[in-house]
């Protein structure tokens, strides 16, 4: 088992979907906005991070919402405050999570 394939193992990145988390539609803020009014209050639904890093970051796939990203994290807490969600941050398993209020 590889470095990676252990650390994904230990996270529990290759376990499936827990049933609540649902894919939400990552390919423009406005499809995003959408898909977050379906998601009921209190479940998540999850874009990868590429999808958040092409919609709210001008850094690079390796820096994007890192220390030195501000603006890109001020881009995507904005627009979860304004959707009334919260977000997380799950590198290692590729993903963005985000959860209604």
């Amino acid at each position: 088992m590889g470095l990676v394939s252990f650390i994904r193992w230990l996270f529990g990145a290759d376990a499936a979907v827990p049933s609540g988390d649902r894919k939400l539609d990552g390919t423009a803020e406005a499809a995003l906005a959408r898909s977050l009014s379906g998601l009921p209050p209190d479940e998540r639904g999850w874009i990868t991070f590429d999808e958040a890093r092409i919609l709210f970051s001008t850094e690079g796939a390796q820096y994007a919402f890192g220390e030195t990203d501000r603006d890109g994290r001020r881009n995507i807490e904005s627009f979860a405050a304004q959707h009334r969600s919260v977000i997380n941050f799950m590198p290692v398993e590729g993903r963005v999570y985000f959860a209604r209020r």
